[in-house]
């Protein structure tokens, strides 16, 4: 019979950090440490790290050679270059000093499940992809999403949203949400053949709502853009390993933003009641449906910032763009830019508004009564 227990070993010269994660292994049901000098081949190593090049290539060759299962490495030295490195040569995870005893718990966790034997009886639940595209810039496409995953994060505590900004130079949703990634997704791109759930956990931000934020790099830094095969890929993890992910597509209809829309299973095209805004409509839902990218029952088209007394009405706007709407959006601008420059959600600020009534309405339609299948905790690198 195969023992269940495994075996960590450290190699850590500082002994107040050595002493806490001995303490910390030594109640981890299922863990122990063995002796530097046991016979005992370690199933995981707990390196301590000043940073240098010689360190990292000697982990590298340490995991490529198979000498080890899993390393995981802590250092008093932090920084986003460092934590890349780490991940790049096959880090499982990485502890900065001083330490959190519920980080590293949380890594035990996740080594023990990844050690454990597959069931192949376990069903494999994949998640929902949810591409929001406008049908010009200005239309609210950002706010939707945002708002939208939070929304969905907040209908069931047990189900897990992630939000994906596509929008390469111009993406916002790190304001709108008011946070300050360490990652991108150009740090993806650059090493899609590394990503797994583990690589991935640790370059998304998680905000306050729970949601979990892969942004754009905002600017142009010279990182490798998003092709089909990126996206097929990081969508592919990604919906193991999240309820709904919800992408911001922006207005681009690139290679890239075409494989992500065949890929999702809901669509949603933001319009409003303006010409140029609904003849775009109809241009994109004419492209996506002739060119074969979408069927035309997988597209919602949801029309935002509706005013009843507009000089377009709705009856005409469905005829103009021979689709039904699929949601109408009430316009609030005070409410919505109040949440904008505030760095704050919609249902933070404003939750019983007729906005995010309409937002969650809006979801409960989408997704009736649907109740997530309870993820993985997941934990991150400490920050």
């Amino acid at each position: 019979m195969t023992s269940n227990i495994q075996n960590i070993k450290l190699n850590i010269m500082n002994p107040a950090i050595a002493k806490e994660f001995s303490e910390i292994i030594g109640v981890v049901k299922g863990c122990r440490i063995i002796k530097s000098d046991s016979a005992l081949t370690p199933d995981l190593y707990i390196f301590e790290i000043n940073g240098n090049q010689e360190e990292f290539d000697l982990i590298q060759s340490r995991l490529v050679s198979g000498k080890d299962s899993e390393i995981f490495l802590t250092s008093e030295k932090t920084g986003s270059e460092m934590l890349m490195r780490a991940i790049r040569i096959g880090v499982k995870e990485f502890f900065s000093q001083p330490i959190k005893r519920s980080d590293v718990e949380q890594a035990l966790k996740r080594f023990k499940e990844r050690r454990a034997p597959a069931n192949p009886a376990t069903h494999q639940k994949f998640g929902t992809l949810i591409s929001i595209v406008g049908s010009k810039g200005g239309v609210g496409t950002t706010t939707i999403s945002v708002n939208l995953s939070v929304t969905l994060a907040q209908k069931e505590q047990d189900r897990t949203v992630a939000i994906l900004d596509m929008n390469t130079l111009f993406g916002e949703i790190s304001l709108f949400l008011e946070i300050y990634p360490k990652y991108h997704w150009g740090e993806i791109t650059k090493n899609i053949e590394r990503v797994d759930d583990i690589f991935l956990m640790n370059v998304l931000s998680k905000h306050s709502s729970g949601v979990h934020v892969l942004p754009s790099p905002g600017y142009l830094d010279g990182h490798q853009a998003p092709t089909p095969d990126i996206m097929e890929r990081l969508l592919g993890v990604m919906k193991r390993m999240f309820d709904y992910v919800v992408i911001d597509c922006g207005q681009s209809t690139d290679e890239a933003t075409l494989k992500t829309l065949q890929m999702s299973d809901e669509v949603l095209l933001i319009s409003v009641l303006s010409l140029p805004s609904l003849t775009n409509t109809s241009k994109l839902l004419r492209s996506f449906i002739d060119l074969g990218y979408l069927r035309k029952e997988r597209i919602k088209v949801v029309l935002n910032r509706y005013i009843s007394k507009s000089e377009i009405s709705v009856q005409d706007a469905t005829k103009g763009i021979g689709h039904d709407f699929f949601w109408i959006i009430p316009n609030d601008y005070g409410t919505t830019m109040s949440a904008i420059n505030s760095g704050k959600s919609l249902p933070e600020i404003a939750p019983k508004s007729k906005i995010v009534k309409s937002l969650k309405q809006m979801s409960e339609t989408m997704f009736p009564g649907a109740k997530a299948e309870p993820k993985k905790k997941w934990g991150f690198f400490n920050r």
